[in-house]
């Protein structure tokens, strides 16, 4: 098998993978940010909470627009370079997939439709309902598409009948394990992604002292879901970590960078020099009985190295090389760690200040810092899925398919060559849209959407526009 061409295809799949799953997480946490909102209007009748379901449903339009464009993408590249790993895994993520496409989408789409249009058409509880019915529809669409992820991790529910994986329990599949300590992990991140969003868009436009009663609002009610959403991302990674332990050691040692078994109680390793062609680590910077807190919720117990796992891979799946990327693997985690430590702490400090009353005080260096730090979600998720899908290498789906037996044999590297270029160049055209549509509506403000809506002949937008005023 040609190795560029494997090559081509996994940076082709890593590329729109990456790009597209920008845009996931923030639709899934933007639009429950927006159902909050609009349901604190419903029950408390205070029309800021209205105008800022409007504003930041702006945002969330816009990127769930630009989303679905580069999600299409994803479903074509399976036929076109993975179509032996189709073959291999249709029957089982057909169903799923089918659901995700026929149920989770078109529920979406049909309720930001009603959304969209239905203000002051439907009451305000319906309408309220619309958006909770859409935040429900983006979460359950990544429920099903992480559904056949974990099936990619620790493949259940299903048969091998003539070299094919044949589903033959759909319940096996939706009670998965690896699902179980995914998908929440997933979410939560993602709630985390659109709260972090929200607050440091309002923390640049409190720094501006803008529209402040406006962002300021925002902003406290972003940093609370930061906060829940963060910690409980912590929590969740911790349970799929000790879950890798015992369905995915390799994984776990490649990310600790452990060749050897650990010696009990196992240190974690916060800094090394890996050196994977002599199979040794130089210098190590490393945190007593961590590891073995994080493996099995106590300090003692050790872990297999990737030396001893190889040795048992080779018994049980022939020869090969089954070790991961493990430079990748390593640092990809502790970027994830690291970031998702950072939102944490911010988060923290962020609600201490709301909650003590002083965001109107001096606190530039937090509020910058905010800014910035609507980065950390997203450098966190890609570090993530980073290390979660070069960890399972040489495998696309776990003990049963490597991945350079997946791809398409009619497609030749410069084909695949030709059309990451032409789909990257796409991509770039579209972020820079992306970030020109971002940027013009928070300039705007909110005050400009309720003026445009006061230039229709809709009196109840008019008098609205004249109270703001």
């Amino acid at each position: 098998m040609d190795l560029d061409l494997v090559m081509l295809s996994r940076t082709q799949f890593a590329s729109t993978t990456i790009f597209h799953f920008i845009f996931v997480p923030l639709t899934i946490g933007l639009s429950f940010l927006i159902a909050i909102m609009e349901t604190m209007y419903v029950v408390k009748g205070e029309e800021k909470y209205k105008h800022m379901a409007k504003f930041w449903g702006k945002l969330f339009l816009i990127n769930f627009g630009v989303g679905v464009v580069t999600g299409i993408l994803q479903e074509f590249q399976f036929g076109m370079n993975w179509s032996n790993y189709s073959r291999f895994v249709g029957d089982v993520f057909g169903a799923p997939l089918a659901i995700e496409a026929l149920l989770a989408f078109f529920l979406e789409s049909t309720f930001i439709g009603l959304w969209i249009f239905g203000w002051e058409r439907l009451s305000k509880k319906v309408h309220c309902l619309c958006i909770w019915l859409v935040a429900f529809g983006t979460t359950m669409s990544a429920f099903w598409i992480l559904l056949a992820n974990s099936f990619m991790q620790r493949p259940v529910g299903f048969e091998i009948n003539n070299g094919r994986a044949e589903m033959n329990d759909f319940f096996a599949l939706v009670t998965n394990g690896q699902l179980m300590v995914e998908f929440p992990h997933t979410i939560f991140s993602a709630f985390a992604t659109g709260a972090f969003l929200v607050a440091g868009v309002s923390a640049y436009k409190l720094l501006r002292k803008q529209e402040v009663s406006f962002f300021k609002s925002s902003f406290q009610l972003s940093i609370v879901v930061a906060l829940l959403s963060s910690l409980l991302v912590a929590v969740f990674g911790h349970q799929q970590a000790q879950y890798l332990v015992g369905t995915q050691p390799m994984k776990m040692a490649a990310s600790e960078a452990l060749w050897e078994r650990s010696p009990d109680p196992a240190p974690w390793t916060v800094f090394a020099t890996i050196d994977p062609e002599n199979k040794k680590n130089g210098i190590e910077v490393s945190i007593p009985y961590l590891l073995s807190y994080l493996s099995y919720s106590k300090f003692s117990g050790d872990l297999p190295g990737m030396n001893e796992l190889q040795a048992e891979y080779e018994q049980k799946y022939g020869p090969g090389d089954y070790i991961p990327p493990v430079r990748t693997t390593f640092w990809s985690f502790r970027i994830m760690v690291a970031g998702g430590s950072l939102m944490i702490l911010l988060a923290m400090i962020g609600f201490y200040l709301s909650w003590r009353k002083k965001l109107e005080q001096p606190n530039k260096w937090f509020m910058h810092a905010m800014v910035y730090s609507i980065s950390l979600p997203f450098i966190a998720n890609t570090a993530g899925w980073v290390m979660t899908e070069f960890g399972r290498q040489p495998w696309t789906v776990f003990g049963l398919m490597k991945t350079e037996d997946s791809i398409s044999p009619s497609v030749s590297a410069g084909e695949v060559l030709f059309s990451l270029i032409a789909f990257s160049t796409i991509y770039l055209a579209l972020f820079i849209v992306l970030l020109y549509l971002f940027t013009r509506v928070i300039k705007k403000g909110p005050y400009a959407l309720v003026k445009a809506e006061a230039s229709t002949n809709d009196p109840f937008n008019k008098e609205e526009t004249h109270a703001f005023s």
